[in-house]
């Protein structure tokens, strides 16, 4: 059996864990992260996991030296937001008029963790336990003991989850979740356009849910509609050229004819609150932490300003231990009031436009006008978004 002792043990090299091991990269501390699945060198195929990277997200991926690595031809930027009610109430926004040179931009999952894996090769505070399974996992006094599935042991003062949102280790250190299940899954594809979109993210609330185009490179976009499990299936069964013109249809051709491009998926929709963020020696970020509607597309953006904040706590951690609970609860704090935002917001959302109640369905689209026509509520909105 091989122990090897660490100042911090991080389960999960998804995006916001490989960020967070990047951002501690000149913090002397001694670090290992563990990935049973390392992501795959990216192919030309187009990812069907987009993700709406905001302009702090993407501030950050530039400081780890990340976003400098990327193919930039693969991004597309998003100049201009187009929401509509389903009463016919719209909500626009734009980049100029918020003085950013673009909103976020929509790139695929993929390409982001190969790129964060591939920077943490050289990193020389790290230790990557790569294809590693976790078997076992106790806190005492002295720190925490991570047992992997070749014997290996790991020692360390702080044990960092960033394992998802079916996390093990939030489950092994008996953290409570409340998961609320939406009954709606999210349903993806790429397209390619007959008609340019002109960096313009649309999404609509309709009665089947929510169906958003998020503007790629080259006249692409990608289709992420929430909707319910008969409706899901039913896409699922549909031939490229039906879904391709359902899809159209359901955004009235906004871009003309539309053909797919590679296969459709669908992923279950919930919302996942926790009890706690940290315990002694415990400390949990992205999804471990948390789960959100994805109709304003900020799952990721969350997980990462978690990856930042906690990331910045150790780095001015002055004399103390990285597993201190004191220590910790001053990421709890800063990051407690952002969730909550963001997890009321979005819930609220989609409870509000899947009722049926003819009074609130008067209500939401007579509010989406009104907060239209106002410019500091529009900007702000804005500023969260942009993160």
């Amino acid at each position: 059996m091989t122990t090897q002792n660490y100042d911090v043990v991080i389960v999960g090299a998804g995006i916001v864990g490989a960020a967070f091991a990047a951002a501690l990269r000149d913090s002397g501390l001694n670090l290992a992260l563990v990935e049973q699945h390392p992501p795959e060198p990216p192919t030309d195929d187009w990812d069907t996991r987009i993700y709406a990277i905001s302009p702090g997200s993407a501030a950050l991926l530039e400081n780890l030296g990340v976003w400098q690595t990327l193919d930039q031809s693969r991004n597309g930027p998003v100049y201009g937001m187009s929401i509509r009610g389903d009463s016919g109430a719209e909500l626009e926004f734009d980049a100029y008029r918020a003085g950013v040179p673009q909103l976020a931009w929509i790139m695929e999952s993929g390409r982001i963790q190969h790129g964060l894996w591939a920077a943490l090769q050289n990193q020389d505070n790290l230790t990557l336990y790569a294809g590693a399974s976790c078997s076992e996992l106790a806190w005492s006094a002295f720190g925490a003991r991570l047992a992997l599935g070749d014997g290996t042991v790991l020692h360390s003062k702080l044990v960092v989850a960033a394992d998802g949102r079916q996390s093990w280790v939030r489950a092994q250190a008996g953290i409570a979740s409340r998961r609320e299940d939406y009954l709606q899954s999210g349903v993806v594809a790429n397209f390619v356009t007959e008609q340019a979109h002109r960096g313009i993210a649309r999404q609509w609330f309709r009665e089947d849910g929510v169906l958003a185009w998020l503007p790629l490179p080259d006249n692409h976009i990608s289709m992420v509609w929430s909707t319910d499990a008969e409706h899901t299936k039913a896409l699922m069964a549909a031939s490229p050229e039906q879904l391709a013109e359902e899809v159209g249809r359901a955004g009235g051709y906004a871009l003309g004819k539309l053909c797919q491009l590679g296969t459709t998926a669908a992923f279950p929709l919930s919302i996942n609150r926790v009890s706690t963020l940290v315990k002694p020696g415990l400390a949990l970020i992205g999804d471990a932490a948390h789960g959100v509607h994805p109709l304003a597309g900020q799952g990721v953006n969350l997980g990462l300003r978690d990856a930042r904040e906690l990331a910045n706590v150790l780095l001015q951690r002055g004399a103390a231990g990285c597993g201190e609970l004191a220590l910790l609860r001053r990421y709890e704090r800063a990051r407690l009031a952002d969730i909550a935002a963001m997890q009321t917001v979005t819930d609220s959302l989609h409870h509000l436009f899947r009722s049926r109640n003819p009074m609130l369905a008067k209500l939401r689209n007579i509010g989406m006008d009104f907060t239209n026509q106002l410019t500091p509520v529009k900007t702000w909105l804005m500023r969260q978004a942009l993160g």
